[in-house]
């Protein structure tokens, strides 16, 4: 192929001049491989690392709720005996109701973990909304909020329509195209892309934490990347 610019005479199968460098017109371009092992659902979702992970986090909620419900119960006891406004058991009464409560929500986070399934679906529509919402100043004023909501719809096999979306952070968004084939983890209520292959970035299954397509475990958590 004759170089445009220095008139030599290159091989066919390259793409710039062997003589002076410049990109020879309608040269052959050379295809990237496609990696095998980033298409496909990943095998490692069955490593013990995650059932590991499930556990700790089911673990580590019900510890966070119980100190923050001894912390509500011990401090309405507190305000009973020092408050000239209510007194125990009144206040202690409310401490241990609000104590109840952060406990329910670890107990019903835990269980949705527990009945969540695994299902597959394509990504049918992606969604920008522009949306405002009031917030209190805490003196009995409010000002309205603006923010962008990012949604991914994906349509599962069974015919229902699951929403992932994110606040002000287009990543995820960015990450998925509509007619990706994904599949939803059970247990850890994370989504699994099937085809990775044109993919620089990762999330982790397990704790959603973002890394390089190149890594093999997560950063944060340690546990194997689904691909």
């Amino acid at each position: 192929m004759l170089c445009p610019y220095c008139g030599f005479d290159s091989d066919k199968s390259v793409r710039f001049c062997t003589n002076c460098g410049i990109a020879l017109p309608g040269a052959a371009k050379k295809e990237e491989p496609v990696s095998k092992e980033l298409i496909g659902f990943s095998t490692r979702i069955n490593d013990p690392a995650f059932a590991r992970y499930i556990k700790n986090t089911k673990r580590g909620s019900y510890i966070f709720a119980s100190i923050l419900a001894l912390a509500a119960v011990v401090g309405f006891y507190i305000y009973g005996e020092t408050s000239a406004e209510m007194d125990n058991p009144e206040t202690l009464y409310i401490g241990l109701g609000i104590g109840g409560m952060f406990l329910a929500i670890a107990l019903f986070q835990s269980m949705g973990r527990s009945r969540s399934t695994t299902w597959d679906g394509v990504v049918v529509d992606k969604q920008i909304h522009q949306k405002r919402r009031k917030r209190n100043t805490g003196d009995r004023g409010h000002y309205w909020e603006q923010y962008t909501l990012f949604s991914v719809i994906i349509k599962r096999d069974d015919g229902k329509i699951y929403t992932k979306s994110a606040e002000d952070d287009d990543t995820v968004f960015n990450y998925y195209q509509i007619g990706d084939k994904v599949r939803h983890h059970g247990g850890l209520n994370s989504i699994e892309k099937y085809d990775k292959s044109g993919d620089e970035i990762i999330f982790c299954n397990a704790c959603a934490y973002l890394n390089d397509i190149k890594d093999d475990l997560c950063k944060k958590c340690k546990c194997p990347l689904l691909k």
